[in-house]
C-alpha cells in the first residue's frame, strides 16, 4: 500500500504528543509510496519516566532519536535500509564533533526505534536483536550496541497503560483494542484529550481525499470510534475553526473563491460530516450547491 495517509498520523500523531518534551522534527523527504512516518526528537532536558502519562514513549524519548514508523510487517531490506541512513547520520555527526575537537562516544549518537506491526524471528535472530526484560518490557528488541537499533513488534507489547501510547500505532484488533482504552480514560486526561484532538484533525483532512485504498480505510475505520468520541465531548475547541478552514479551501479549489453567496453557506456545510459535505463540494454545480443548502435554511 502506498502509506501516505498512515504517515501522515503518525507524524502528527508523534508530533503533538512529544512536541512538550522538546524538538521535533518531521521528515519530509520521502515522499510517495516510500513515505512512512519518520520523526526525529531530540529532548530539551531530564525526562522523568517513571508515571509518566506517556509511559513507554517517554521512556523512548529520553535521548536523542528517531522514530520510523511502519504500517505493514518489515524484511531485512527495510532495516539494512534503516541502517545505511543512520550510519549516514553518525558520519555527520562525527564530522561535526571532530571539527569541534570533540570524541563521540556510543552514546552520545541517537538511537533509531523502529516500530513495526509484527516482527519475525528469522528477522529478529537474522540481526542479532534481544530482549532486554531488566529495563525494557516484552516487544521490544535491541540490536546490537554498535547499530543502535531497536525493533518493537508492536503486537508482542503487554496491554497496559505504559505501552498504550505506541499501541495505537498498531494494526486491527490491537489499534482497536488501543483506541478503547482511550475512550475509557477520564474526559479530563490531558493526554486523551490531546490525541483526540490528533484524530479529529488527522480525519478531517484525509477525508478531503478521494483515493483511499483499503488499508487507508482500515486505518480510518479503527480511528473512528475516537474520532466520534472527539466530535461528541467537543474536544475539538479550536478545530471548528479549521475544519471552517477547510471547508472553504474546497470551496476555493472548486469555485476560486468564496465570495459572499458561498460564504453564507459555509455554516450549514459545517453541520454536516466530512464524509457528506466534501462530495457536495467537490460534484455539485455552484448553483445546485447553493440551491441545496439554501433549501435546508
Amino acid at each position: 500500500m502506498t502509506q501516505k495517509f498512515y504517515s501522515l498520523f503518525v507524524e502528527h500523531y508523534l508530533e503533538g504528543l512529544l512536541s512538550s518534551l522538546g524538538s521535533v522534527e518531521v521528515s519530509g523527504v520521502i515522499t510517495g509510496s516510500e513515505r512512512r512516518g519518520i520523526v526525529l526528537f531530540f529532548p530539551k532536558g531530564t525526562i522523568q519516566t517513571e508515571r509518566h502519562s506517556l509511559g513507554l514513549l517517554a521512556k523512548v524519548a529520553q535521548s536523542d532519536c528517531s522514530i520510523e514508523v511502519y504500517f505493514e510487517q518489515i524484511g531485512e531490506t527495510e532495516v539494512r535500509s534503516c541502517l545505511h541512513k543512520l550510519l549516514s547520520v553518525f558520519s555527520t555527526l562525527n564530522c561535526h564533533a571532530s571539527a569541534e575537537g570533540k570524541t563521540l562516544d556510543d552514546n552520545d549518537l541517537p538511537r533509531l526505534w523502529i516500530l513495526v506491526p509484527s516482527a519475525s524471528p528469522d528477522l529478529l535472530k537474522g540481526f542479532g536483536a534481544q530482549l532486554e526484560l531488566e529495563n525494557w518490557t516484552t516487544g521490544i528488541y535491541f540490536l546490537p550496541n554498535l547499530f543502535r537499533i531497536v525493533i518493537v513488534a508492536i503486537n508482542q507489547l503487554p496491554v497496559t497503560s505504559e505501552t498504550l501510547w505506541l499501541r495505537l500505532l498498531g494494526r486491527g484488533a490491537i489499534q482497536k483494542q488501543a483506541v478503547s482504552e482511550i475512550i475509557a480514560l477520564p474526559p479530563s486526561d490531558l493526554v486523551r484529550r490531546n490525541v483526540l484532538e490528533i484524530i479529529y484533525r488527522w480525519r478531517i483532512s484525509v477525508m478531503t481525499q478521494t483515493e483511499l485504498t483499503r488499508d487507508d480505510q482500515e486505518l480510518i475505520m479503527n480511528l473512528t470510534q475516537a474520532y466520534e468520541e472527539a466530535r461528541a465531548q467537543g474536544v475539538q475547541e479550536g478545530v471548528q475553526l479549521e475544519r471552517r478552514q477547510v471547508v472553504e479551501n474546497l470551496l476555493r479549489f472548486r469555485f476560486g473563491s468564496v465570495d459572499e453567496e458561498l460564504s453564507k453557506v459555509v455554516d450549514s456545510l459545517l453541520q454536516l460530516t466530512p464524509e457528506e459535505f466534501t462530495p457536495l463540494c467537490l460534484e455539485l454545480s455552484r448553483e445546485d450547491l447553493l440551491a441545496r443548502l439554501n433549501s435546508h435554511q
